[in-house]
């Protein structure tokens, strides 16, 4: 292997720099846990124990009741509505049977909500969608905080519950913890086509019949969606964090393997329990795996969501990361795999192809990873370069394809896709947001146009169907979409119309404090803008017809005003009384009270949670 990349270790040595004394107070705080009993059970009282053991079977209480019998918790995000959590039904009882085998014993902690984005895409359920993340984390600290638990096993796939579930076991980070997905659906209808048929119903070329059609011959079955968005992110996120079995991510659900990992990931906590040898999950995640899961994400194109997320979930660690952090990672990191919406295959081609277990072999080879980091299966990412494989039923690890299948979906690092990772930090007088540019042309990199401004994504559909945007170079700028305003939602009902612009031969692109799919990437879009309008942010003070220069290059994003005239303008007031009440969102006002800003993580925690 090739030593550290030199600025990877620069960034590297700052990032832990800046996070000692909140990485040594957490550390302080879970050590603490720890010691206050051998096992999380030793430490209640009879009743308490009594109710803890009251609802299971007379032959598993006289095994929970022997000090050596480890137990293990489970907090499941299952729901039969949401396609990617579906699968997770049966786990709980293939969990328990196994444990069993290995001299453990395993209980449901409890289950956490999971909504799905693709439901609730411009409708007033997105604006919870954010702060779910917030309601997971405290749904899985209230299952874990019975103190039943020797470890805990985490069933979750999409885009704020792996987030929340991974903020939960790190506030309950003195016990060793294991994720275990679900996998993804299998291959439906082409995203080229889904992408065509979005864009004809866009421009009334075609029905909502023929719409419903293709959209349903992509998402078909039991099972993650299969683009590379933030779900899939997720899982690839779990894996170059080592909380995965090595390569687990991307097996389709019902399937001999995907029942087999999940059994074998049982087998494994219980065994490691019994042994002893598998760390608390709070000390086990340093600052180098965090620093992992973005060389990840930057490697493979993935969601923007998780420059809030990661920062969101490192923190929970002590650990602080910040967008500049993100940035200089891209500068350094190879885009190695093209997974729609970043090329046409979807992640299941990308697994066939070679998968994770090649990303991870090509960036630890070349000296663009951390190998001195602990993860479930042992010390190091080696493990990680492997995949598994049904040996007369029993899994085996084998090494990763030595060459890519198929070069237009996978690259080693002598022969990228491109030379940095595809995600930018844009600032200026504007305030300071991310682009995620592996998806756009070349010819849409610059802009130097108009501002259009609007508070509300619903008048941007409006203002399309009038033709009020047709044949004229604009900057689309959405304000008060941030999670102070509204709780942050996606605005991905704004790509069909604007790509439609964009495809017409005008030059578009979108500045927003909200949030774009992690789908997203075809249009110019410069999101998560921070402050955010409503925190008196600079995307605040643009008014319609104010030039903006936005330069995907060098990251420039400003209102070409005199410095004196913008930063005497006010900030006006929205009328955001369309967005507190109804579908539940009265119940996050005290969220969207007190978060912070996107940059550190959207968070409606407490000040001195990290």
């Amino acid at each position: 292997m090739k030593p550290l990349h030199p600025k990877l270790k620069e960034i590297t040595d700052r990032i832990i720099e800046r996070s000692r004394p909140t990485r040594e107070v957490y550390l302080n705080r879970i050590r603490a846990l720890k010691q206050q009993g051998k096992v999380e059970r030793d430490q209640l009282g009879c009743s308490n124990l009594a109710h803890g053991y009251a609802s299971m079977p007379k032959t598993i209480k006289i095994e929970m009741q022997k000090s050596d019998v480890p137990n293990i918790g489970m907090i499941s995000a299952y729901n039969d509505m949401v396609s990617a959590h579906q699968p997770f039904k049966d786990f709980p009882d293939w969990i328990k049977d196994e444990a069993q085998k290995f001299g453990a014993t395993a209980q449901v902690a409890g289950g956490t909500p999971a909504m799905c984005d693709g439901i609730t895409q411009g409708y007033e359920g997105m604006e919870l969608s954010l702060f779910s993340r917030d309601v997971i984390a405290m749904s899985t600290a209230v299952g874990l905080s019975h103190q039943m638990f020797d470890g805990a096993l985490f069933f979750g796939v999409c885009d704020k519950i792996v987030p929340g579930l991974m903020i939960g076991a790190l506030s309950c980070g003195h016990i060793p913890a294991l994720f275990v997905p679900a996998g993804p659906m299998q291959s439906g209808i082409g995203n080229k086509e889904k992408a065509r048929t979005r864009q004809l119903f866009a421009e009334g070329k075609v029905g909502r019949e023929a719409l419903l059609a293709s959209e349903m011959g992509s998402y078909h079955s039991p099972g993650t969606c299969t683009f590379y968005g933030t779900a899939n992110s997720n899982q690839m996120m779990m894996e170059f964090m080592g909380v995965h079995l090595p390569a687990a991510a991307f097996f389709n659900p019902y399937t001999p393997m995907r029942e087999a990992l999940t059994r074998h990931a049982a087998a494994h906590m219980a065994q490691n329990l019994r042994s002893g040898s598998l760390k608390p999950i709070g000390e086990m995640l340093s600052e180098k795996s965090f620093i992992n899961a973005i060389i990840g994400l930057m490697a493979t194109g993935g969601s923007t969501n998780h420059t809030m997320h990661l920062v969101a979930m490192a923190r929970a660690a002590g650990v602080i990361l910040n967008w500049d952090d993100f940035d200089e990672i891209s500068s350094i990191i190879p885009l190695l795999i093209r997974v729609y919406p970043n090329g046409q295959a979807d992640v299941n081609h990308f697994a066939a192809a070679g998968g994770l277990p090649f990303v991870i072999r090509e960036l630890r080879e070349n000296g663009l990873l951390h190998d001195d980091v602990d993860t479930v299966v042992g010390h190091g990412m080696a493990a990680y370069t492997q995949e598994p494989f049904l040996d007369n039923g029993k899994l085996v690890w084998k090494d990763a394809t030595e060459k890519s299948l198929n070069e237009d979906i996978l690259r080693t690092y002598d022969n990228p896709f491109s030379p940095d990772g595809g995600l930018k930090l844009m600032k200026g007088n504007i305030g300071r947001g991310v682009i995620k540019v592996s998806a756009m042309k070349p010819n849409t990199f610059v802009i130097e146009a108009p501002a259009i401004v609007f508070d509300d994504q619903r008048d941007v559909l409006a203002a399309f169907e009038r033709g009020e945007l047709d044949g004229k170079d604009f900057v689309c700028v959405v304000r008060y979409q941030g999670a102070r305003a509204n709780g942050m939602p996606e605005l991905h009902k704004l790509t069909p119309p604007l790509a439609i612009l964009q495809d017409r031969g005008q030059k578009v692109a979108l500045v927003t404090d909200g949030r774009m799919s992690g789908a997203s990437g075809k249009v110019p879009a410069a999101i998560h803008m921070s402050p955010e309008a409503l925190m008196g942010g600079g995307i605040g003070k643009i008014k319609t017809g104010d030039l903006i220069q936005f330069n995907a290059h060098t990251g420039e994003l400003n209102v070409l005003v005199d410095a004196k005239e913008f930063d005497a303008r006010v900030v006006p007031m929205p009328d955001l009384s369309k967005n507190t009440h109804g579908i539940g969102r009265e119940l996050f006002a005290g969220f969207r009270s007190q978060t912070s800003s996107a940059e550190t993580g959207a968070m409606s925690f407490g000040g001195d949670f990290a």
